[in-house]
């Protein structure tokens, strides 16, 4: 070119580069391109205009996808956007590759997009040679997207903001990692520093608590929500020389600082420091662009689970009551197990109230539901159940006065609470240091008893309706004695049905740890738990398929003696196991509980059909007392003995005067068979009368033994 001739034009200059223009608007969705880029593309040396999706077509999927991811880095670093797209023909080959450099631009008013920029043809570099390694190109980008891939998978399973910086700490970009990573986080106008990898911790003290005015990257970022790049500690020096003399002795020489937004929200920064010069190509940009948008999503979560976590644990804490001093003559031991999946909030609770007349009082319960409303109606009714029972009501009238109280929450609530109207599971005793129990039910589970000898068996116990069903309900109490070394079990559902159980098949599940355990009520309550909870749970799974997990309360009281209470092993277990049961003339439905009780007590006996016999002559014993007298049933049961020949007696005592009388009914007779049957049955009987009343009893002596030496026993 001679000089004074004019300057050749643009298209001829770009002509003779061989390189085309391209022009894409995202509002209209036109991708303009000279002869130059339509001829890179594949198509016809012509000036043309295509859609976006006949332009897709000519690019590699995962490149077009990548072009919109420069797009908006571009946009919001204020940068030139660059990458390399791979052209493919009809068939689905390679025809070339191509770089495209642009400017591109953002309309906040219409949210499109338009681009202006460059296609040249590019050699892609054999894969595996140095060059290939480099950014943007082959290996390099494959093993780009397999690390956004499993960083990605890796921080979306952290579960908390430790488990989130490790992972980010042991992150190991493709081509360029980081020796130093600090995640910084803001409270009012600081940084603060939440976590750091590659550095002691005394180096972080100038930097934590860094006012948000402070002449820093990370400070910068915060500020003004864009990320900031200094490919040399040049770079770091001139722009920010009042804190480049804190970062100078890391020995660092490239560092990124970009920001962690979460909701449209900057809640910090991420630097990532490097001890060899980076560039900072766009490609690499894109890599810690997502890998920070990934790490702000997963601290996000992460800190509203902790939170969410902090807050129900809180809540369940202040809810549920310390044991307080040890009560003289009782040993009592108490556990709360929150469920393992969503809320760890729920409706059980147990509480121990001193009470007025010197007693106190164990209360167990469960409020419907697993959520927020159940936990709030638990920490409500739990008030409720102490302030009446502080106030001297008996154990029926702390329920009936908590059932109706509940009602009205749960019914005066509105038409919304009318839709979730919730009740509670309710168990009441009250206790004094003698052993002497009073319990009153609302639909909750019978306690269990662990006798002296390692026994177990549930109690039935009088009940009414669940608390907050019918304001007027009923709760009968049933009454009887702890004996020494017993230990009464109270529990929620969670600890019976939890593993696929049902009522019947958790029971079971208890009753074995209950016999097996030897040890003290501390780690008796342990084994219960991890007999559901650990891993010994997995090989005692329940017959149902729903293996559902609910929240555990359990309670344990025990009267101190042989088995109970002694705080080591109990290695020699009492040859008594007793047991006492009152049947009231009001309450004939309860001479089932007792023939259910008096199988429960001869669950090892040897001979069933002795068992059979004992449950019927206690039946008719019984049954005769509230037909024949007016007065109530007490019923006392012991076997005496260790394996085979063990002896069984069954007392009925009453305070009627008249002494029964055999009888010859005839065939047509309706009664009257009762000492017949008990003479036919019983190894042993008798009537003895007391000092007001008077009782009939009869033995069975277990096969294997010596009959004679019993029979000597009792003479």
């Amino acid at each position: 070119m001679r000089t004074g001739e004019p300057l050749p034009s643009m298209g001829d200059v770009l002509a003779a580069l061989a390189t085309g223009l391209w022009h894409w608007d995202t509002d209209t969705g036109l991708v303009t391109v000279d002869a130059e880029a339509a001829r890179l593309l594949g198509l016809p040396a012509a000036p043309t205009t295509l859609t976006e999706a006949q332009t897709r077509a000519r690019f590699h999927p995962v490149d077009w996808n990548e072009i919109t991811g420069v797009v908006r880095l571009a946009v919001a670093e204020g940068t030139l956007a660059e990458v390399r797209i791979r052209i493919m023909d009809g068939d689905g080959n390679i025809l070339r590759v191509v770089r495209s450099r642009s400017k591109p631009s953002f309309d906040p008013e219409r949210h499109t997009y338009e681009l202006i920029g460059t296609l040249q043809e590019v050699t892609e570099p054999t894969p595996g040679t140095a060059a290939g390694r480099s950014a943007v190109t082959g290996d390099w980008r494959r093993s780009r997207e397999a690390f956004l891939l499993d960083a990605g998978r890796a921080l979306a399973e952290a579960r908390s903001t430790a488990e989130v910086l490790r992972v980010a700490g042991g992150l190991s970009m493709p081509g360029f990692s980081p020796d130093g990573l600090v995640v910084f986080g803001v409270e009012g106008d600081r940084l603060t520093i939440i976590g750091q990898h590659g550095h002691t911790p005394a180096d972080m003290g100038p930097f934590s608590n860094m006012p948000l005015a402070t002449d820093y990257p990370a400070a910068e970022v915060v500020r003004t929500g864009r990320a900031v790049y200094l490919s040399s500690p040049e770079d770091y020096r001139d722009r920010y020389p009042a804190t480049w003399p804190l970062a100078r002795h890391f020995g660092r020489r490239s560092w990124a600082f970009l920001p962690l937004t979460a909701g449209g929200r900057t809640m910090g920064a991420w630097m990532a420091a490097f001890t060899y010069p980076v560039a900072f190509t766009p490609d690499e940009r894109a890599v810690l662009t997502t890998v920070a948008r990934m790490l702000a999503q997963a601290l996000s979560r992460a800190g509203a689970a902790e939170s969410a976590r902090e807050l129900t644990e809180g809540l369940q804490r202040s809810m549920l009551p310390s044991l307080g001093p040890e009560i003289p003559g009782m040993r009592v031991a108490a556990r709360y197990i929150p469920t393992g999946g969503g809320l760890q909030v729920g409706g059980d609770w147990y509480d121990m109230i001193p009470l007025p007349s010197g007693r106190f009082a164990m209360v167990i319960g469960d409020v419907q539901g697993h959520d927020v409303r159940a936990a709030g109606l638990m920490g409500q009714l739990r008030i409720a159940l102490r302030a009446y029972a502080s106030e001297g009501h008996r154990p029926d009238a702390v329920l009936s006065r908590a059932s109706r109280f509940l009602h009205g929450l749960t019914h005066a609530a509105g038409e919304e609470a009318l839709a979730d109207l919730r009740f509670a599971t309710c168990l009441y005793v009250e206790a004094d240091p003698t052993g002497r129990l009073e319990i009153a039910r609302a639909g909750h589970p019978d306690p269990l008893i662990r006798m002296a000898d390692g026994t177990v068996m549930a109690r039935p116990t009088a009940g009414g309706l669940p608390l907050g069903l019918d304001p007027d309900a009923d709760y009968p109490t049933t009454r009887f004695t702890l004996e020494p070394g017993e230990t009464l079990m109270l529990c929620t559902d969670g600890l019976i049905e939890t593993g696929g159980h049902d009522m019947d098949s958790g029971w079971r599940r208890l009753r074995a740890i209950l016999e097996d355990h030897t040890g003290d009520l501390e780690s008796l309550a342990d084994s219960l738990v991890q007999g559901v909870h650990g891993p010994s749970s997995h090989h005692t799974t329940g017959p149902l398929a729903d293996r559902r997990e609910d929240d555990i309360a359990l309670l344990l009281l025990c009267r101190p003696g042989e088995g109970c209470g002694r705080g080591d092993t109990v290695a020699v277990r009492p040859a008594v196991r007793r047991t006492l049961l009152s049947v009231a003339q009001d309450e004939p439905e309860r001479i089932a509980e007792a023939r259910q009780h008096l199988r429960g007590l001869l669950h090892d006996w040897a001979s069933a059909e002795q068992v059979d016999s004992a449950v019927l002559l206690v039946s008719e014993m019984v049954t005769n007392v509230l037909v024949h007298t007016d007065a109530d049933a007490l019923l006392l049961a012991e076997v005496m003995g260790e394996g085979p020949g063990r002896r069984l007696r069954v007392e009925v005592f009453d305070t009627g005067d008249d002494l029964p009388h055999k009888r010859r009914p005839g065939e047509l007779a309706s009664s009257g068979r009762g000492l017949m049957l008990i003479g036919l049955l019983a190894d042993g009987w008798g009537v003895d009368p007391r000092g007001e009343g008077k009782s009939i009893w009869f033995e069975l002596y277990e096969p294997g033994g010596s009959g004679a030496d019993a029979s000597e026993e009792v003479a």
